[in-house]
């Protein structure tokens, strides 16, 4: 059956001189954009010019918090109290909301980074800490959490709304978690194989695994790294093969550019 379905990136992940991946490429594929603030990428002028971009293009914003961690890009959990957690969010959700302020974007959404967001989707402490502060923040804010999770079991407790994530380039575990990157096989970059789990994803609602049966996932957003090699071209490959195949791709969160 046809969907609408978003897609999203992670984007404005350099700082000072050193730029990551192709940001401006890839807003004119995304329909969403989780731009980095300031923790494990991302400075000032990276967030304003990220942000003037995306919303030239009507690309839905979010902020993109991190473990403060530049050297491990974020991907390693950096021992924290959920409180120290708390702050952390709240200082950088903060920092992009005055940034966009500034570059005459919104706001709209929050979507943990890296080894934060894979330590909320199963410690109910750490979740609990992100969704207080979402909850706590001005704007209205929603959390893009990754399907199944702890995360997103917090977010309507604490009656933040609340939207599923998949990824399109990422291998997955049995019990729904993502395959960790050290493994073989856990960043996926063949192009049409990544846009043929998608396409039979959103047919079947069933996720392939490794070692193991496909597993059931929801999901109203699929994520493309923007600092995969090639990530480009997999991105506009995998939106000419979702219009193939009858589905519309537009922002999970309507109106909200």
């Amino acid at each position: 059956m046809p969907a609408t379905i978003d897609l999203n990136s992670d984007l404005g992940e350099g700082f000072g001189p050193w730029r990551m991946g192709d940001d401006a490429g890839m807003l004119d594929i995304v329909t969403s954009a989780n731009i980095a603030c300031g923790g494990h990428a991302g400075d000032p002028a990276t967030m304003f010019a990220t942000l003037r971009q995306a919303a030239a293009r009507g690309v839905t914003v979010g902020a993109h918090p991190g473990y403060a961690d530049r050297e491990g890009f974020g991907r390693r959990i950096v021992p924290m109290t959920p409180g120290e957690i708390a702050q952390m969010v709240a200082a950088q959700v903060g920092a992009l909301a005055g940034v966009a302020a500034l570059a005459g974007a919104r706001l709209a959404y929050v979507k943990p980074h890296g080894a934060l967001a894979n330590l909320a989707a199963d410690d109910r402490s750490v979740a609990d800490a992100i969704a207080g502060t979402v909850a706590a923040l001005p704007g209205g804010l929603a959390l893009l959490a990754i399907s199944g999770t702890e995360l997103e079991a917090a977010a309507r407790a604490a009656g933040v709304p609340v939207y599923a994530e998949i990824f399109a380039d990422r291998a997955y575990l049995p019990t729904g978690r993502l395959m960790p990157r050290d493994r073989p096989g856990a960043v996926l970059h063949d192009a049409e194989a990544v846009a043929a789990r998608l396409v039979d994803f959103l047919a079947t609602g069933r996720m392939p695994v490794a070692d193991g049966p496909p597993i059931p996932l929801a999901a109203h957003s699929v994520c493309l790294h923007g600092d995969t090699p090639g990530a480009v071209a997999m991105a506009r490959h995998l939106r000419d093969r979702l219009a193939q195949a009858g589905h519309r791709v537009a922002p999970f969160l309507p109106g909200a550019a």
